[in-house]
């Protein structure tokens, strides 16, 4: 006694079949290996962004190199003409 060996489980299943069915019993099997199917493409997915994001970003520019360029007038003396 306590043990449970492969004719319980025999057993188990016979109840299980003869409550539920055999079409709802391969449908809920279907929907698990569904379930399974995204999931692994789901842990895919995520490899893709993990590999995506682990590219090394740019190198961040000092202040100096960041600030606006804006075209400032030559001054008068040294403007060209023609």
């Amino acid at each position: 006694m306590g043990g449970v060996s492969i004719w319980h489980w025999i057993v188990v299943g016979i109840v299980v079949m003869l409550l539920f069915g055999r079409g709802k019993v391969s449908d809920l099997m279907g929907d698990v290996a569904k379930g399974i199917k995204s999931f692994k493409k789901g842990m895919a997915d995520d490899e893709v962004e993990t590999a995506a994001a682990a590219r090394p970003a740019e190198p961040v520019r000092p202040l100096e190199d960041q600030r606006p360029v804006t075209a400032q007038p030559a001054p008068v003396g040294e403007r060209k003409l023609g």
